[in-house]
């Protein structure tokens, strides 16, 4: 049997693996997105300021700094489909949870809601990431991977839309009347706004439910990482996971580019309205980020491996990250928010880049790696509270010097996006030449 023949009859059989864990990646694209509209819609109801509303997003990715090493523990004792099964369903009880948190409308139980969500998205992610990049060879994980984003982001893109319509249908017209109104009106208007999360949500726990059950039957291969490198003399070239620069290298840029996803899919909804665009259109941004990311994601899958090298889409990505953070400062009004979704461009091929090129030659460390990689995901829970922070610290000393609220919000919001060059010009630097610290030549 001919090379091409056995490759073909390879690719043919991984074709229902594939479309399982993409639909797990719909899934968790689907619960992490909606954030973008439960940060302004949580900031009305609980009466935040902009960097407690953040909050929203810490709770979900901090999550995976506590889980990831517990997850990768629980996937080596279990397996990655008993993995996959249990991160669903805790996924199902962290939904349930944002039904006592709307009856009392208090703001830490819906970040622990949020928070088990992503602590089951994290034992979720620990399992399909690696299993999908040793899938099939990994000079095209990439490949796999930009196809496992164009379901996480199309699903991301169809949540934001959805939760956005749900959540913050109304929104401005129930502001007017809360400056106005007496306590006890105030109170019952929030309460009202409040509880229009419960049915989205039981609908979303009975589905992760399910599919937490389904997916112990499904037809999924048993799989295994490449092993280790081996000396002349039959020893392993490697004892400790210490010994392998470029992994720790990948997991600060991963930490890095989740946080100017983030950063981008989160911020640009509650962005364009301190531009003063209102909240009927600018509820539509998220998915306008998320679609730019379908577009880079369907690139890579027509390009990688066979006209573009993995390192090569990275390096593409960091530049492009770069020249469009200096158009968001350096523009005004819709154009710089249009810059904001046009990260989404930029920062598609990141994470399926960056793991095949971190995890390679790993062998037996697999499993931990993955874990460390996923433990990255926090990024998502540090570096926005950092945008946020210059934001609001920013916006008090405009303030102080005599500039309206709402001029002094929309300047601060907009020269805080520089926190992202530095984190672009990292991922940059692991694409040209930190990704090959450690490896032989």
């Amino acid at each position: 049997m001919s090379e091409t023949t056995t490759s073909t009859k390879q690719e043919k059989n991984m074709i229902v693996p594939i479309a399982i864990i993409a639909g797990l990646f719909f899934i968790f694209g689907f619960v992490t997105w909606i954030n973008g509209a439960l940060i302004p819609f949580m900031k009305t109801i609980n009466e935040l300021t902009t960097t407690q509303s953040l909050f929203v997003a810490s709770a979900s990715y901090i999550s995976f700094v506590v889980m990831a090493l517990p997850a990768s523990s629980i996937i080596n004792k279990i397996g990655y489909q008993k993995g996959m099964s249990l991160g669903l369903i805790i996924m199902g009880i962290g939904a349930l949870v944002f039904i006592p948190a709307a009856e009392v409308r208090t703001y830490w139980i819906f970040l622990t809601g949020i928070f088990i969500q992503g602590m089951g998205m994290t034992l979720l992610q620990t399992a399909s990431n690696p299993y999908i990049t040793i899938l099939g060879p990994i000079e095209s994980a990439a490949k796999r991977i930009a196809i496992m984003g164009i379901a996480n982001k199309t699903a991301g893109a169809l949540g934001s839309l959805i939760f956005g319509a749900i959540l913050l249908s109304g929104i401005d017209g129930i502001k007017e009347k809360l400056s106005s109104v007496s306590l006890t009106e105030k109170d019952a208007l929030l309460n009202e706004m409040a509880s229009s999360v419960v049915t989205p949500y039981i609908v979303m726990a009975v589905v992760l439910f399910v599919l937490g059950i389904l997916i112990r039957k499904a037809p999924l291969p048993h799989v295994e990482a490449e092993p280790m490198e081996v000396l002349k003399d039959g020893e392993i070239a490697k004892t400790s996971i210490f010994q392998f620069p470029h992994l720790w290298l990948g997991v600060i840029t991963l930490f890095a580019y989740v946080g100017v996803e983030v950063i981008a899919g989160d911020t640009i909804i509650a962005y364009g309205i301190s531009l003063g665009i209102s909240v009927a259109d600018a509820k539509f941004f998220t998915m306008f980020t998320l679609m730019a990311m379908v577009g880079a994601y369907a690139l890579g899958v027509v390009l990688i491996p066979k006209y573009l090298k993995q390192d090569t889409a990275l390096k593409i990505s960091a530049i492009l990250g770069i020249i469009f953070t200096f158009c968001i400062i350096f523009t005004t009004g819709f154009t710089s928010v249009a810059f904001v979704a046009a990260l989404g461009f930029a920062n598609a091929l990141v994470w399926p880049a960056v793991w095949p090129l971190t995890l390679k030659g790993l062998g037996k460390f697999t499993e931990t790696a993955s874990a460390l990689l996923i433990m990255a995901i926090s990024g998502g829970a540090i570096i926005p509270l950092i945008y946020g922070e210059f934001v609001g610290v920013k916006e008090a000393e405009l303030i102080s010097k005599g500039i309206g609220e709402a001029t002094a919000l929309a300047e601060a919001s907009t020269s805080s996006y520089w926190i992202l060059l530095p984190c672009y010009f990292l991922i940059l630097y692991y694409a040209i030449s930190g990704h090959k610290l450690g490896l032989k030549k």
